[in-house]
C-alpha cells in the first residue's frame, strides 16, 4: 500500500526486499524493526501504512 500510495503523489522511491537483499534485511534489523514497511525519508521514518503519518513524514522531508 506504501508504494501505491507514494506512486499516486509522484512520490519516486526505492524498493527494497528484505527476503531477497540482504543488506536491506540487516539495515532493517539495525533499525530495530522486523516486520515491513518502514519508510524512510532523509530523518523521518515511518513505520507501516499510515497515510497521515506517512503524509507529515513527506512534508518534513521537503515534498
Amino acid at each position: 500500500m506504501v508504494k501505491v500510495y507514494l506512486s499516486r503523489k509522484g512520490i519516486p522511491f526505492i524498493e527494497k526486499n528484505i527476503s531477497q537483499d540482504e543488506e536491506a534485511r540487516n539495515n532493517l534489523l539495525a533499525m530495530g524493526h522486523r516486520s515491513t514497511p518502514v519508510t524512510t525519508m532523509k530523518d523521518q521514518k515511518v513505520v507501516g501504512y499510515s497515510p497521515p503519518k506517512l503524509d507529515a513524514a513527506l512534508q518534513a522531508a521537503g515534498f
